[in-house]
């Protein structure tokens, strides 16, 4: 009896541990598992107008990359790429996250401590081209990350109404213009466009070290091409009727109903020319004109689109992906595609599309006589107003010497 009572004993002890195990699994199993929470990400990215439909394209890229790491809410506002340097400083922390602007602007940013260097810098160096580098660089410090190398100009031209030797002459192409009573047209109303007729003729401009004041030395009274060979130049262009001095967007009206045969601009307007002209589409590194009875090489001022991710971010890392991947190989690729914009990324320019480009091969001609756009604030008005002067036929009666002497005191003024 007393071993049957001890065997049942240790049976109930074996059947109760048994239930307090499976009681502890079962509580095991019914413990909730932590939840994975996927943070909200507030963007604002700044760019230029006609690049709304394409940015919004690549958001949803970016944020379909992302989705497990982040919810995005992308909020793209219009900014014009050349002030917003200004736009910018006006109010850092409520600036956009993201914002694409010119080159000339990246040395004032970092001064100003909107841009911080990039981390990586070794990695996105190697995968543009180096002129892009130098653009988006203070010193050897990368402080943006390069999206185009075309932010320059050149020469359209109607096949129909010039031939290759033609197009080596703005004057020829001038007289030819008035022949047809059509238009070769210029924007002399920026001075960005005006720098082409002194940058190859000795005369000098740019910013100093001081990265605030100019120098410049367009109003020069001796040497070989003196400041006023180059204006009057200027004005015998402008004598002609085949001429004028047009804004960006009044030559593509005049491209579109065929007042205007030819005219300098950039790849910007590549698509809506070539729907204009058609297989008569032309382009071409831009042409010497008649100074002094020579030839000067037209020259031009170049840049580059870059990238910026505002220091004052609330979010820098997801702002720094974002501003990666809109300038990466892919979305350069689109961008070529979808506006016809020359790609800083060695890979994309290097592509077979964008090599047979007519305009970026034009672009690339006219490289090898083109410099960076360095040139403080004071460059513009003054040399907008001397060639508004200039294309009107010097209406004052003013000596060109004293207005160019006016010219260089204004651009070089503190």
């Amino acid at each position: 009896m007393v071993m049957k009572k001890k065997y049942r004993s240790l049976f109930f002890l074996a059947i109760g541990g048994l239930f307090l195990l499976n009681g502890c699994a079962k509580q095991e199993t019914q413990m909730p598992e932590e939840e994975t929470v996927i943070p909200s990400i507030a963007l604002t990215v700044w760019g230029s107008e006609e690049d709304e439909a394409l940015l919004k394209e690549i958001f949803s890229t970016f944020q379909d990359h992302y989705r497990d790491q982040a919810n995005f809410q992308i909020t793209y506002q219009a900014q014009s790429e050349s002030s917003c340097k200004d736009a910018l400083l006006e109010n850092l922390e409520g600036g956009a996250d993201v914002f694409t602007f010119a080159d000339d602007q990246v040395a004032a940013l970092a001064a100003a401590g909107a841009l911080e260097p990039l981390e990586q810098a070794e990695n996105i160096r190697a995968a543009n081209l180096p002129a892009s580098v130098l653009a988006a660089s203070v010193g050897d410090t990368l402080y943006a990350y390069p999206l185009t190398a075309d932010n320059g100009y050149f020469l359209y031209y109607n096949k129909e109404y010039f031939s290759e030797s033609d197009i080596k002459s703005l004057n020829r192409m001038v007289e030819i213009a008035a022949e047809q009573e059509r238009l070769v047209t210029m924007d002399w109303s920026s001075a960005w466009y005006v720098y082409s007729f002194f940058g190859n003729t000795g005369l000098e401009v740019g910013v100093n070290d001081d990265g605030l004041t100019n120098y410049c030395t367009w109003n020069r009274s001796d040497g070989p091409i003196r400041g006023i060979d180059v204006a009057q130049a200027m004005m015998d262009l402008a004598a002609s009727p085949g001429f004028a001095s047009r804004t960006d967007t009044e030559f593509l009206k005049g491209v579109q109903d065929g007042s205007v045969i030819a005219g300098v601009s950039g790849v910007w307007n590549d698509v809506a020319i070539q729907e204009a002209w058609g297989e008569h589409t032309g382009a071409s590194k831009l042409p010497s004109y008649t100074c002094k009875n020579q030839q000067v090489q037209m020259a031009s001022f170049s840049g580059c689109k870059l990238i910026g991710v505002n220091a004052y971010s609330q979010y820098p890392q997801w702002s720094a992906r974002l501003a990666e991947w809109i300038s990466n190989q892919d979305n350069q690729t689109l961008r070529f595609e979808r506006r016809g914009q020359g790609p800083s990324n060695i890979n994309a320019a290097n592509s077979p599309a964008v090599q047979e480009s007519p305009a970026i091969a034009a672009l690339l001609a006219q490289s090898e006589f083109s410099q960076l756009q360095r040139v403080s604030g004071k460059f513009w008005d003054p040399v907008a107003a001397f060639a508004e002067s200039m294309a009107k036929g010097n209406p004052s009666g003013t000596p060109l010497q004293n207005q160019l002497d006016k010219l260089v005191e204004d651009v070089t003024s503190r």
